[in-house]
């Protein structure tokens, strides 16, 4: 079967055309199976209609008779048709008319699911993907995963095994992202307040862990405002490998990233206690997978482990980076595969 998938995030819009049928009976996905692929800025569409006119006259082989769309947005979806993501300014609508405009490319029949469920899917299959042992652990079998991962916003998503032999995998989508951040200390407050001051909204993990959130980490501690691209690359510029920090990176630079570390550790241990996901933790999201040091700095691993009550259990549950750049368009072609269609015996 032929899966369009769609990865729309907040910086940016993914697309690929898979033939599925090794990926639904369980293969590692090969190169030939990505017959057609193409990404765009999300923010230089006017609206989804848009950016779909945009994907075709960038890649026409996309459109060439998919069985299905499986469209992966950075947002909650309602009713299986909408999907109003926050940091996107439109909306994916399914019963939009202008989706029938002439210049729109007609589409097939479509799965609309949240980014991180895609995400979640995507680890299904380790395999195929760039996958960094950042802690090691002891998963508990059969137990449910999270996957959590900071890029435009924060995402979160548990994956829990399938219920009978016959069915998929289930994906619990969450906007756990836009929950108040827990800080815990009077220069952490600071923070918090300076967040407050610069964005006039109260106090989330998408402004804390994330790409934004960065910037503003940054600006808290040298005044200066720059992308998170830019704070990104003053990161890694002491980093010779994935394995930690190095040893040149300027006393400022290594207080932003000890910070940013240990605030990700923290979220990613809150969700882990949160759904009691022993089955281990997949770390997704652009930030890491350009700055790998962010989880591997011993700031991560720190918070993530502590806990009065529970360390022993968190020392038990493995933590693995995913470095690659399209995995929510695996993820997404999975999806549809295992969803789209009946289940074969045998096939999960």
């Amino acid at each position: 079967m032929r899966v369009l998938a769609a990865d729309i995030g907040g910086t940016n819009s993914r697309f690929a055309l898979y033939d599925t049928d090794g990926l639904a009976r369980g293969d590692v996905p090969r190169p030939r199976d990505r017959l057609c692929a193409v990404r765009l800025p999300t923010a230089a569409a006017a609206s989804f209609p848009d950016l779909l006119r945009r994907a075709a006259a960038a890649e026409p082989g996309l459109f060439a008779l998919p069985a299905l769309l499986v469209l992966a947005v950075a947002g909650p979806v309602r009713d299986g048709r909408r999907c109003t993501p926050p940091n996107i300014p439109w909306t994916v609508d399914l019963d939009d008319p202008a989706l029938r405009a002439p210049d729109v490319p007609p589409l097939p029949p479509v799965l609309l699911i949240n980014d991180f469920v895609a995400q979640a899917y995507a680890c299904l299959r380790p395999a195929a993907l760039d996958v960094l042992e950042v802690l090691d652990g002891d998963p508990a079998p059969g137990a449910a995963m999270a996957v959590v991962g900071a890029g435009t916003g924060l995402g979160k998503c548990l994956l829990l095994p399938p219920s009978d032999a016959c069915a998929p995998p289930r994906a619990l989508s969450s906007e756990g992202g836009h929950a108040l951040f827990p800080f815990t200390d009077e220069r952490e407050m600071a923070f918090a307040a300076f967040i407050r001051a610069h964005t006039g909204r109260e106090v989330i993990g998408d402004l804390v862990v994330s790409g934004p959130g960065l910037r503003l980490l940054h600006a808290f501690h040298t005044g200066q405002w720059l992308d998170p691209a830019e704070v990104a690359g003053r990161l890694t510029s002491g980093c010779g490998n994935d394995e930690g920090p190095g040893q040149v990176l300027p006393p400022i630079s290594s207080q932003v990233l000890s910070w940013f570390a240990r605030f990700y550790g923290r979220a990613c241990r809150n969700y882990v206690l949160e759904t009691l996901a022993l089955g281990g933790l997949f770390i997704a999201g652009g930030v890491a997978a350009a700055v790998p040091v962010v989880v591997t700095h011993p700031a991560f691993a720190a918070a993530f482990r502590q806990s009065d009550t529970h360390a022993d259990l968190l020392r038990r549950v493995p933590v693995r980076l995913v470095r690659s750049p399209d995995a929510g368009l695996l993820g997404a072609a999975l999806y549809g595969a295992l969803n789209g269609v009946p289940c074969a015996p045998g096939v999960r």
